[in-house]
């Protein structure tokens, strides 16, 4: 018997994620090299902005997994379920030795994908 689990509550949170995605994609855009987020007043506070949203993500995410008894995500193996959670846990437990690079990184190649899979799950449940 497949696991049952609150499929509104599921796609309220997916579209949580969907919109914080896309307004990391977009605060990104500015984003030049790591060295903006760094050496710039105006990109230290994008990286903040930024990793305030990876740290919803993650802990949304995580959410997913919970109230789906964690048989959604594992639908998906494409994405780095593991990666996008402990994103969440280095960037809020460990702020002040955050790796610019790595959240550069994680933009300029992985929100995209991760926010075109986050659609298709939602929609998928729909």
């Amino acid at each position: 018997m497949p696991y049952m689990y609150d499929k509104e509550l599921a796609i309220e949170i997916l579209t949580q994620i969907s919109d914080a995605v896309n307004v990391a994609l977009q605060r990104f855009e500015v984003v030049s090299d790591v060295s903006y987020f760094t050496d710039t007043p105006s990109g230290k506070e994008k990286l903040d902005s930024i990793c305030m949203l990876l740290i919803a993500i993650g802990e949304s995410i995580k959410n997913i997994d919970k109230i789906s008894g964690k048989t959604l995500l594992i639908k998906y193996p494409h994405i780095d379920w593991k990666a996008a959670k402990g994103m969440r846990d280095i960037v809020a437990h460990h702020y002040f030795d955050i790796d610019a690079g790595e959240i550069y990184f994680v933009c300029e190649n992985k929100l995209e994908e991760l926010g075109v899979t986050i659609d298709k799950i939602r929609d998928d449940l729909k």
